[in-house]
C-alpha cells in the first residue's frame, strides 16, 4: 500500500499572517525552537520544554471543514512539531501587537495593571488571554481562570493579572471610567479609613476590545483549507521519519509495516520521552488528516469518540451531552468532566488526544479509571479487520503496556449512558489542584436493585496503587449484594486496606498517604452515594449535617482584592513620579515580546552552541572520560575539560571550595565534568549525553542526619547568645522542646540561567551577556579562570527573566565555562540551561533541620530559648555561612528574649551546593521561632493568637489558672527593646502592623465563624493564624554595603542613568529612574536606563539583600545632586530657561555633565565573637493573617483569605512595592505549603520540572487578599524615607502554614488528640492528611524506619 502511495514532503503554514514554505523539515524541531532560530521572533520563551509553565504559549487557528468554522486554541510551541503544522495559521505575541506599531489591549492592561514584572512568563499569559478572547470575547471570570491553568508567574503572585483582565470579563468589564455618576467599575470595594486610595491602574486610557479589528485568517490559507485536497506528507531528518497519511487504510498499512512506531496526535508524552528520557522514535506516524479517527458519534447507547479527538472536544461535546440529557444518564460524563476540569493545562487539553490517554497506560491516569469503571468500548483495528474490547482490569497487562498488539491501533472509545440506579464518582488528590499529576486517582460506580439501597454492581478503580490503573474487584465483589450503610463502610474500609497495598519502596514514595487516600476517597463516594439515594427518597441511614461537607465538589470562589497604600502629598508636581504607581519601565515591551533577555539577542557570526557534560553519580572518583562517541557526532566542535582552563580551575564565591570543572572526583550529581562545543543547541546537547564516564563510587552523604551521624560539617560554626541561659530555664514554669525540618525550595526563575561570551580578538578582551544578579562575581571569575586581568572582561546584564538569588553567586557555574569555551575557540558560544539541567545543578534553598528548648511563664511569656539550626549546605560553602548567620540573626523572630542562644551548623553533604534564595535563611529562622511559640500557646491552651480581655481567667489543662495574654502579642518587641545580638530597635511598628492587621482582618468575627465552622463540620476544618515579621536589612557582610552609579546628561537635555543593581523584574531600574528624576527635577520620559555593565560601574555588589533600592538608590541621588550642583549657576542666570537651556549652558561653558555617585551604609559593623556591633542599618516589618480550609480526608487546602500589613516606610512607587509584597507572599505560600524537592537516598533530585516540582499557580492565591502597606512611616536610614520590601514580605506566608496548622488541631480535636505536634514544612497535602489522624489513617500504619529503602529521603 505504501509504495503505491504519492508523498509529499512540502509543509505549508503561516506564522503572523505570513506564509511560510518548508522543504522536509526537521521532525525533531518543534514550533518553539522554529520560531526562535528559524524566524527570529523570539517573544516566545522557553521555560521548561515539557509545557508545564506557558512560556512558549501560541495561539494557532485552523479552518475544520466538518463545521465549516474557524478554530482558536492556545498550545504549548515547546511541545508542538513544526511538521503538525500543515495548513494552519500560527500567532505569536508579536503578531498581536507591538510598543512600535500598537499594543493590542491585552497586552497594554497586563502591562499598565503591573501584572508584568520580570515579563518572561508575560507574552505566554497575553497569548493565553488573546485565545480566550478569539474564542469568547466576553468571558466569565471562571473562563480566563480555566485558560490560566497551563500558565506560571514567580514574580507577581499573580493578582495583578487577574485584574487586569478581570477588565474583559462580563464580571468586570471595564466601563473606561465612563460611569462617573456611580464610580468606576474597577474602584476598590473597601477603602481605608482615613482616605481612599486610588486604583494601582486607571482604566480610563485602556483601549477597547474590538473583535472587528482582530489579525485575519489569512485568505490564502482559507483557500487552501477549503479547496486543496488533503495530500500524506512524509518528512525525514537524520534520525526520524514523519508519516502523515491522508486516509485510515494507508495509517493501518503503515502501523502494520511500522509496528513498533509511535502514533502522535499531541505530542505531549511523546516530546517528553524523547527530549527528557532520551527515546529515539525513529517512525512518527500522524493521523491528523484522517477523518474516522477524529469523528464523534452519538449512539443509543453512548457516546462514540474517535481517538484522535482532544481532551478540550471530548469535554465541550461532553458538557453539551450534560446540559441536554436526563441527570441519570449523565452520571459517567459528570465523572469525565471533573477529572478534566482539573487535566493539565488547557494548552496541552487543546492537543492531547484520548486515545494518547489511554495507549500511554500510565499508572497514574485521571481519565482511565472513570472508563474503566464506566466498562467503556474500544474499537481497535489492523490492515486485517477490527475488534471491540471492553476496558476492564485485563486491558493493562503491565507497567506502560495495553493488550493492543503492536500492529494494531486505537479507532475509537465508546462512553456509555449511565442507568437509571447507577451513581459514578471520579476523585483526583495531587499536590497543587491545577496542572498537577495526580497521586492518586479514584474512579467508582454502584448500581442498585430498583427502590433499594441494595448493591446490584460495584466498581472500584485506582489509579496510583499500582504498576497499572487497577480495579478492586477482591473489595468489590465482596460487597454485592449488601446494604449501603455503616457496615458496608466499615467492611469496604478493611477490605481495600488489605486489596490495595504498596510496598515501602514504590515510586513516587508517599506510602501511608496513598494508602490512606484510596480509603478516604472511596469514603467520600460512600457519602455522596447516600445523599443522593437520600434525595431519592430511599430509606438509607441518615447523613449526619457534619459530614456533608465531604460530598461537596470543589469550585473556586472568583479572587477579590484590595490595595492600599498612602497617595503623595497634596500639591507634589506631576512631573515628579517619586511615590505614584508609575508602570515597569519595561512592561510594555515585555507585553509584546520585545523585551531583550540573554538567549533573545540575535546569533553572533560564527557562534557555537556549547552543553554540558555532568555527573551521574553523588560522590565517586572519576576513573575515565570517553569522548570518541561525542565527537562522531553531526556538528560537533570540541571538548573542554579541566586541563582545558587557561587559568584557574579553582573557584567560589567566599571561599575557593569549587571547580571550574570537576577534577578527578565529583561530589554531587550534576557536578560539571566539561562541556561539548557544536554548531547548534540540538547537536551540542546530543554529543554531550555521548560522553562516557567511568566511576568509582564512594559513599556519599545526602541528607542533614546523615552529615551529624558522621560529623561531616564546614568548619565555620556560629554561635550567638545573650543572658543566662541556665538562669532563665531555672526561671521557667514550664519548659518544652522539640524539632521541625524545613525543606529546600527552587528558584523557578522563569528564564534560566544562560550566557553569551564574545571574544573580542584583541587583548584576550571578552564581552560575556549573561542573565546574573552579580556582574563584577561574574568578571573576576571569568578573568580567573582565563588568566587575565579583570579589565579585559566586561559583564553586561540588559534584565532577567526573575533571579530571587538564584543567580546571586551560581550564575557563575555556566558563564566561566561558556568563557573558557570562547575563548579557547576565539568565537561566540552561548549556552541556556534546560530548566531539568537549571534544576540540577544550581542548587535552591537550603534544607533546614531546628531543635529547640524553650523556656515560659505560665502567662506565656518566654524566658528562655536554646535553638539549634543545621542546614544543608551541599558540596560547596558557597553563601552558606551567611545563610545560617541571617537565620541566627532572626531566630526570635519578632519576640522579645532576654535568655537565648543560638548554634548553627552547616552540614557538608553530596547536594548541589545549595545558595542564595529570596530570605536568605531567615525565613527557616523565623519559621522555627513560630513553631516553638505556636507550642508554648498549644501546651497552655491559649490560642497562639487569640485576642483575649485583660484579667480574663481559665483553667489550663493542668487545672491551674493563668491569665490567658495573647501568647503573640505578650512577646512582641517594643520600642527600645534589644535582639540576641544586642541591637537597640528603634521606629518599630511592629505594633501598629498587628493592629492594623487585626482589624482590617475582622479577626474577631473570623475567629468566631471559625469556631462555629469547626464544631458544624467533621471532615473540612478552617484554621486561622497571624504572623509577624521583623527583617533587618543590609548585607550582613560589612563591606558589601556599597554602591556606585553614573550619570551622563546628553546636549538635547537627555539622562543615561547606569547604577551597579541589576534588573530582575523587581523594578530596580524604574525606581531608579523616579529617584533621579525627583533629584535632577526633569521628567522621567527624559531618563533612560539601558543596562548594567561593569565597564560603567566597578565593583558592584550582587543584586540582593533587599537594599538595592536603598543603596544604588542613594548613590544615583549623589551622582544627581552633583549634576544639579553644577547646573544650579545656569538655573540662577536664566531662571525662565528649559532644562535643554540650562544643560546646552554648562556643556558651552565646558562643565562636565557627567557624575560618578557613590553611598556606602554608615555606623554599620556587627562581630559575632563579641555580639557586638550594629547588625542592620533598619528593620522592616509587617503582620499577616490568613485563614484556609482543609479537606481533612485528602489534605487538600484552600486559602480562604490573607489580610497582610507591612511597613515600607513612604514607598518609592506603591504598585511596584504591593506587587513586590504579594510575588513574596506567594513564594512563602510555595515554600511552606506547596514546593517540595525530592531526593533519592543515592543523592539524586527527583524532581527537574513543573510536571513533578510545583510552584503555585492562579488558583493557589487567596481567595480574599488585602495588602496596606502601612501609612506615615517615615524612615530616615534610607533613600527618600522608604524601605527594603524585596525579601521581609515572604516569611508572612508562614500565617497559611499555622493557620493549616490550626485546622488540623481542630481535626485532630475530633479525634481526641490534644496538645502540640510536629508539622514539618511544606505543610503539603501528604503531611495534612497524616496529621488529621483519624480512623482511615489507622488502618494504614506505616512502615518502619530502617526497614526499606524509600524512594526519597528528607535531605
Amino acid at each position: 500500500m505504501e509504495v503505491s502511495h504519492t508523498w509529499d514532503d512540502e509543509l505549508v503554514f503561516f506564522v503572523n499572517g505570513k506564509k511560510v514554505v518548508e522543504t522536509n523539515p526537521d521532525p525533531d524541531m518543534t514550533l518553539l525552537t522554529y520560531l526562535r532560530t528559524k524566524v527570529g521572533l523570539q517573544g516566545t520563551k522557553l521555560g521548561c520544554a515539557e509545557g508545564g509553565c506557558g512560556a512558549c504559549t501560541v495561539m494557532l487557528s485552523k479552518y475544520q471543514e466538518d463545521t465549516q468554522q474557524l478554530l482558536h486554541y492556545a498550545i504549548n510551541a515547546c511541545l508542538a512539531p513544526i511538521c503538525s503544522l500543515h495548513l494552519v495559521a500560527v500567532t505569536t505575541v508579536e503578531g498581536i501587537g507591538s510598543v512600535a506599531r500598537q499594543l493590542h489591549p491585552v497586552q497594554e492592561r497586563i502591562a499598565k495593571a503591573h501584572g508584568s514584572q520580570c515579563g518572561f512568563c508575560t507574552p505566554g499569559i497575553v497569548m493565553s488571554m488573546y485565545a480566550l478572547l478569539r474564542t469568547n470575547p466576553t468571558p466569565h471570570m471562571a473562563d480566563m481562570e480555566e485558560a490560566f491553568q497551563g500558565n506560571l508567574c514567580r514574580c507577581t503572585g499573580y493578582r495583578p493579572i487577574l485584574e487586569a483582565y478581570k477588565t474583559f470579563t462580563v464580571e468586570g468589564g471595564c466601563c473606561g471610567r465612563r460611569d462617573q455618576n456611580s464610580g468606576c467599575c474597577m474602584t476598590n470595594q473597601e477603602v481605608d479609613d482615613e482616605k481612599p486610595s486610588s486604583m494601582l491602574f486607571n482604566t480610563a486610557g485602556f483601549a477597547p476590545l474590538d473583535p472587528t479589528q482582530e489579525v485575519i485568517f489569512p485568505p490564502e490559507l482559507m483557500a487552501l483549507s477549503k479547496n486543496q485536497k488533503t495530500c500524506s506528507l512524509r518528512f525525514q531528518s537524520e534520525r526520524t521519519v514523519w508519516l502523515q497519511p491522508d486516509n485510515l487504510d494507508t495509517f493501518l498499512h503503515l502501523k502494520w509495516k511500522h509496528p513498533e512506531a509511535r502514533v502522535v496526535v499531541g505530542n505531549t508524552e511523546v516530546g517528553i520521552e524523547v527530549k527528557f528520557k532520551n527515546i529515539l522514535y525513529p517512525v512518527i506516524l500522524a493521523p491528523a488528516f484522517i477523518p474516522e479517527l477524529h469523528r464523534v458519534e452519538h449512539t443509543s447507547d453512548g457516546i462514540v469518540f474517535g481517538a484522535a479527538c482532544t481532551l478540550s472536544q471530548m469535554e465541550s461535546v461532553l458538557k453539551q451531552a450534560v446540559a441536554t440529557l436526563p441527570p441519570h444518564q449523565t452520571e459517567v460524563f459528570l465523572a469525565l468532566l471533573e477529572q478534566l476540569r482539573w487535566f493539565a493545562g488547557l494548552q496541552i487539553r487543546n492537543v492531547a488526544a484520548i486515545g494518547g490517554n489511554i495507549m500511554t497506560a500510565s499508572p497514574i491516569s485521571d481519565l482511565n479509571p472513570v472508563f474503566m469503571v464506566a466498562s467503556c468500548k474500544l474499537t481497535l483495528m489492523d490492515k486485517d479487520g477490527s475488534r471491540v474490547v471492553q476496558m476492564d482490569d485485563s486491558f493493562f497487562v503491565g507497567y506502560r503496556r495495553t493488550l493492543l498488539r503492536p500492529q494494531e491501533v486505537l479507532l475509537s472509545i465508546e462512553v456509555p449512558y449511565s442507568t437509571r440506579n447507577q451513581f459514578v464518582s471520579a476523585f483526583k488528590q495531587s499536590p497543587r489542584r491545577e496542572d498537577d499529576i495526580s497521586v492518586v486517582t479514584a474512579a467508582m460506580s454502584v448500581t442498585f436493585t430498583p427502590g433499594t439501597c441494595v448493591v446490584e454492581d460495584l466498581k472500584l478503580s485506582y489509579g496510583g496503587m499500582a504498576a497499572t490503573t487497577v480495579m478492586a474487584t477482591n473489595t468489590a465483589g465482596k460487597l454485592l449484594g449488601r446494604c449501603w450503610g455503616e457496615e458496608l463502610l466499615d467492611d469496604a474500609s478493611s477490605l481495600l486496606a488489605k486489596e490495595l497495598t504498596l510496598h515501602p519502596s514504590v515510586p513516587g514514595g508517599m506510602v501511608t498517604y496513598r494508602q490512606t487516600l484510596t480509603l478516604s476517597l472511596f469514603y467520600k463516594f460512600y457519602l455522596t452515594v447516600l445523599h443522593k439515594l437520600r434525595g431519592q427518597g430511599l430509606n438509607v441511614e441518615t447523613l449526619p449535617s457534619d459530614v456533608l461537607s465531604a460530598t461537596e465538589l470543589y469550585h473556586p470562589e472568583t479572587p477579590s482584592s484590595v490595595q492600599i497604600y498612602q497617595e503623595v502629598p497634596k500639591g507634589q508636581s506631576q512631573d515628579d513620579v517619586l511615590g505614584r504607581t508609575m508602570m515597569h519601565l519595561s512592561a510594555l515591551k515585555q507585553a509584546t515580546g520585545e523585551a531583550v533577555y540573554c538567549d533573545d539577542m540575535p546569533l553572533f557570526e560564527q557562534e557555537l552552541y556549547l552543553a554540558l557534560v555532568t555527573s551521574s553519580k553523588a560522590h565517586a572518583r572519576i576513573l575515565s572520560i570517553d569522548s570518541s562517541a561525542a565527537e562522531q557526532s553531526p556538528g560537533f566542535v570540541c571538548c573542554l575539560f579541566a586541563g582545558d582552563i587557561p587559568g584557574s580551575n579553582t573557584c567560589g564565591t567566599i571561599v575557593h571550595d569549587e571547580t571550574v570543572f570537576a577534577d578527578r572526583q565529583v561530589t554531587c550529581v550534576g557536578h560539571i565534568i566539561g562541556a561539548v562545543v557544536a554548531d547548534t543547541q540540538l547537536h551540542a546537547q546530543r554529543a554531550a549525553k555521548a560522553v562516557k564516564i567511568h566511576y568509582e563510587e564512594l559513599q556519599p552523604i545526602v541528607t542533614i542526619q546523615e552529615a551529624i551521624a558522621a560529623q561531616s560539617f564546614y568548619q565555620q560554626k556560629r554561635t550567638m547568645q545573650k543572658g543566662d541561659l541556665e538562669a532563665g530555664f531555672k526561671q521557667a514554669d514550664h519548659v518544652l522542646e522539640g524539632e521541625m525540618h524545613i525543606g529546600g525550595q527552587e528558584h523557578f526563575y522563569l528564564e534560566t540561567h544562560a550566557t553569551v561570551a564574545v571574544p573580542r580578538g584583541e587583548d584576550d578582551e571578552m564581552e560575556i551577556f549573561v542573565s546574573t544578579q552579580a556582574p563584577s562575581h561574574t568578571q573576576f571569575s571569568v578573568a580567573e579562570a582565563l588568566g587575565i586581568p579583570a579589565n579585559r572582561v566586561a559583564v553586561r546584564v540588559k534584565r532577567m527573566g526573575g533571579g530571587f538569588g538564584g543567580k546571586e553567586s551560581r550564575s557563575t557555574l555556566l558563564s566561566t565555562v561558556v568563557a573558557v569555551a570562547a575563548h579557547k575557540l576565539q568565537r561566540p558560544v552561548r549556552c541556556m540551561l534546560d530548566r531539568d539541567e537549571d534544576m540540577l545543578i544550581t542548587g535552591g534553598r537550603h534544607p533546614f533541620y531546628g531543635k529547640y528548648k524553650v523556656g515560659f511563664l505560665k502567662s506565656g511569656k518566654i524566658v528562655a530559648l536554646d535553638v539549634s539550626y543545621y542546614s544543608n549546605a551541599g558540596n560547596s560553602l558557597d553563601l552558606s555561612l551567611a545563610i545560617m548567620e541571617r537565620a541566627l540573626f532572626h531566630m526570635e523572630n519578632a519576640y522579645r528574649i532576654p535568655n537565648v542562644r543560638g548554634r548553627g551548623f552547616l552540614c557538608r553533604t553530596n547536594l548541589p551546593s545549595n545558595t542564595a534564595f529570596r530570605g536568605f535563611g531567615g525565613p527557616q529562622g523565623m519559621l522555627v521561632a513560630e513553631s516553638w511559640i505556636t507550642d508554648v500557646a498549644q501546651s497552655l491552651g491559649v490560642p497562639t493568637d487569640k485576642v483575649w480581655e485583660v484579667g480574663l481567667t481559665v483553667p489550663n489543662q493542668c487545672g491551674k489558672l493563668f491569665i490567658p495574654l495573647q501568647v503573640r502579642r505578650l512577646n512582641l518587641y517594643k520600642e527600645g527593646d534589644s535582639t540576641p545580638y544586642n541591637q537597640v530597635l528603634e521606629q518599630i511598628t511592629l505594633d501598629r502592623c498587628w493592629d492594623e492587621c487585626l482589624s482590617r482582618s475582622g479577626y474577631r468575627e473570623r475567629r468566631a465563624a471559625v469556631e462555629l465552622y469547626n464544631k458544624q463540620n467533621r471532615w473540612t476544618k478552617r484554621g486561622l493564624a497571624v504572623i509577624p515579621t521583623k527583617f533587618g536589612i543590609s548585607y550582613t557582610a560589612l563591606f558589601l554595603n556599597q554602591a556606585g552609579a553614573l550619570v551622563h546628561i546628553y546636549t538635547d537635555g537627555s539622562v543615561l542613568l547606569t547604577h551597579g543593581g541589576t534588573e530582575m523584574g523587581q523594578g530596580l531600574h524604574t525606581k531608579m529612574v523616579q529617584v533621579a528624576s525627583r533629584v535632577l527635577g526633569v521628567p522621567h520620559s527624559k531618563i533612560h536606563i539601558s543596562e548594567t555593565s561593569t565597564s560603567t560601574v566597578p565593583n558592584t555588589s550582587p543584586t540582593a539583600a533587599s537594599v538595592s533600592s536603598d543603596l544604588n538608590g542613594a548613590a544615583v541621588k549623589n551622582a544627581c545632586q552633583k549634576l544639579q550642583e553644577r547646573l544650579d549657576p545656569y538655573k540662577s542666570k536664566n531662571p525662565q530657561g528649559s532644562w535643554e537651556d540650562w544643560v546646552k549652558a554648562a556643556y558651552f561653558d565646558r562643565i562636565s555633565l557627567s557624575a560618578n555617585g557613590f553611598y556606602k551604609t554608615p555606623d554599620l559593623g556587627y562581630d559575632f565573637e563579641t555580639n557586638s556591633g550594629r547588625a542592620f542599618n533598619y528593620f522592616s516589618y509587617g503582620v499577616a493573617c490568613s485563614e484556609v480550609e482543609v479537606d481533612c480526608l485528602t489534605g487538600a487546602h484552600k486559602n480562604v483569605s490573607s489580610t497582610i500589613v507591612m511597613d515600607v516606610g513612604i514607598s518609592l512607587n506603591p504598585a511596584i512595592d504591593i506587587g513586590q509584597v504579594e510575588g513574596a507572599f506567594m513564594q512563602g505560600v510555595g515554600l511552606f505549603t506547596l514546593e517540595e524537592l525530592h531526593y533519592s537516598p543515592d543523592g539524586v533530585l527527583l524532581t527537574r520540572g513543573p510536571g513533578s516540582y510545583k510552584i503555585p499557580a492562579f488558583g493557589d492565591i487567596p481567595t480574599h487578599l488585602t495588602v496596606s502597606l502601612l501609612r506615615d512611616a517615615p524612615n530616615d536610614k534610607a533613600i527618600f524615607a522608604s524601605k527594603a520590601v524585596g525579601e521581609p514580605p515572604l516569611f508572612l506566608a508562614a500565617s497559611v502554614f499555622f493557620a493549616i496548622k490550626d485546622a488540623i488541631k481542630a481535626a485532630r480535636a475530633d479525634s481526641g488528640l490534644a496538645g502540640p505536634f510536629r508539622l514539618d514544612s511544606p505543610a503539603s497535602a501528604e503531611r495534612i492528611r497524616n496529621a488529621c489522624s483519624d480512623r482511615f489513617t489507622k488502618l494504614n500504619p506505616s512502615a518502619k524506619p530502617g526497614t526499606f529503602r524509600p524512594w526519597s529521603v528528607q535531605v
